[in-house]
């Protein structure tokens, strides 16, 4: 086993995870969620970029319901952004199973 060739590829793919990261807070996932009442933005790397909402599910009577919605939709946007971030990095590490990726 050549100790300075596996240095050298991992730093390679540290090089290469790095980049991959800054790539992924430069991408967005949207998800909407209600019928299309509320809709969240967020980066790959989990960033909640925008919130827009419906005004019609605007009800101060029923408060509870836009708060589901909201947190429903930033769930669904987190859950895309780190399914995004698993692929990429997957690609980056070729399925090795590393810990954290």
């Amino acid at each position: 086993m050549d100790i300075q060739k596996l240095m050298k590829q991992a730093q390679e793919m540290q090089a290469g995870m790095q980049k991959t990261q800054e790539e992924l807070a430069a991408k967005t996932v949207e998800a909407t969620v209600g019928g299309g009442k509320v809709t969240v933005v967020a980066t790959g790397a989990g960033d909640i970029q925008s919130i827009s909402i419906d005004p019609s599910v605007v009800d101060p009577e029923d408060v509870e319901f836009l708060e589901q919605l909201v947190l429903s939709g930033v769930q669904e946007a987190a859950a895309k952004g780190k399914d995004m971030a698993a692929k990429e990095m997957g690609k980056l590490t070729g399925g090795m199973g590393l810990p954290g990726m």
